[in-house]
């Protein structure tokens, strides 16, 4: 359990909560503490789907400017590549991975965001890329992240001009996922992950590993891990629970163990 950053599980569903009041800004103690969560999350067997939240107000505003504004390159050389790599080990969890937007998701803020698999947002949020504007460019994953989920020119669009997407806008270009009433955030998200607290858990982390892994390679390559992942199922008691249901019961009547 870390000061500003903490699990909190429930019912199969683990909630990473960000909580450095007031803007949530992203310090190297966050960071360390964001990855610490992340791998927690990924090996525990209680955890089967998470959501990641910035509380009612926030979800993450951007870096703690003052803590970086007058390191050198020689420190932000070795910073850099820990601030990707924490990032990462959300990016890494092998199970469906929701952020819960609420308010502003800025700079890191929307890179941790970018880290999920489905973002859903209050109606009010704003999002954006603005490091530019600082002078510099988004170091935590903005370039490659955003770029690969809205396309080079749309990417280019909003770390270029540093500016603010507003939820309308930020849902059309794919941004976001989901659009709701600010105060349903989290409940929305919950909802979302919860279909997956009984799911077929070996099943679901290998199809986020074909579908993240695939889309960095070309598509043989991607196909014929996709075939590797497919056959390795068949070592699961889930297939066979899967796969009896069916014959037995019908489609989508199984009640999976996660093994």
């Amino acid at each position: 359990m870390g000061e500003f950053v903490r699990l909190e599980v429930d019912a199969g569903i683990g909630t990473i909560r960000l909580d450095r009041p007031p803007m949530n800004a992203l310090n190297i103690q966050m960071q360390e503490e964001i990855r610490a969560v992340a791998t927690e999350a990924s090996v525990r067997a209680d955890i089967r789907a998470v959501v990641i939240y910035g509380g009612p107000k926030v979800f993450a505003a951007g870096a703690d400017i003052k803590e970086m504004a007058d390191l050198t390159y020689a420190q932000m050389a070795d910073r850099a590549p820990q601030l990707s790599s924490a990032f990462r080990a959300v990016a890494e969890i092998p199970k469906p991975v929701v952020a819960a937007v609420t308010g502003y998701a800025l700079g890191g803020g929307l890179e941790l965001a970018l880290c999920a698999d489905r973002r859903i947002a209050g109606d009010n949020v704003k999002v954006g890329q603005p490091e530019v504007l600082l002078g510099v460019l988004p170091g935590a994953g903005g370039t490659q992240r955003l770029a690969r989920l809205v396309g080079p020119a749309k990417a280019k669009d909003i770390i270029f001009t540093g500016r603010f997407v507003e939820a309308a806008e930020a849902l059309t270009l794919g941004v976001v996922d989901e659009v709701v009433a600010p105060d349903d955030v989290y409940a929305t998200a919950l909802s979302w992950a919860d279909r997956f607290t009984h799911g077929a858990a070996q099943a679901l982390s290998a199809a986020k590993t074909a579908i993240d892994t695939g889309l960095q390679t070309d598509l043989a390559s991607g196909l014929a891990l996709e075939s590797r992942l497919f056959a390795a199922m068949f070592a699961t008691e889930d297939q066979k629970t899967g796969m009896r249901s069916f014959v037995e019961n019908g489609p989508g009547k199984a009640k999976f163990e996660g093994r």
